[in-house]
């Protein structure tokens, strides 16, 4: 009987330290976030979008409101987590077509997604609540260069 108790005893204790050290489920939960873009080149952006969804325009150092629905985003961010992002800037007439697979920049909570479009095709995502040209917003709204004007004689 003080054997039965004994090993009865240990696989409770196993059974409670293996309980104990499992880790808590992971949030894996998304949300429907609405998408703005903002433009940080001298180029009208014709449209852009994230994952196939959403869809706007942005006029050349122009930054907007997430006001395009919209993209399924997780509500924990999670290193590694990207975004395919496409946009067109037309040359003149002819429409160029670009796309990158862009890490999405960490966020603490959840908002709207925000495609920023940088010089050399470079694309930054972010996840705010706070528009695109908000001194709260995580990247700082773009602006536009000075023109130097010619020397006077």
């Amino acid at each position: 009987m003080i054997r039965f108790c004994s090993e009865a005893s240990l696989r409770l204790a196993v059974v409670l330290i293996v309980g104990c050290s499992s880790q808590p489920a992971k949030d894996i939960s998304s949300y429907g976030a609405s998408v703005g873009i903002v433009n940080h080149t001298g180029k009208f952006i014709h449209s852009a979008s994230v994952n196939g969804g959403a869809g706007g325009h942005m006029e050349a150092w122009g930054a907007g409101a997430a006001n395009v629905c919209c993209v399924s985003v997780p509500r924990v961010w999670s290193p590694g987590m990207k975004l395919l992002v496409r946009w067109d800037m037309p040359e003149g007439s002819v429409h160029v077509y670009k796309q990158a697979l862009v890490e999405v920049e960490k966020y603490d909570e959840t908002g709207s997604v925000y495609i920023h479009v940088l010089p050399d095709d470079v694309v930054r995502v972010v996840v705010s609540n706070y528009d695109g040209w908000s001194s709260k917003h995580p990247i700082p709204p773009p602006k536009k260069p000075n023109k130097q004007l010619p020397p006077s004689p």
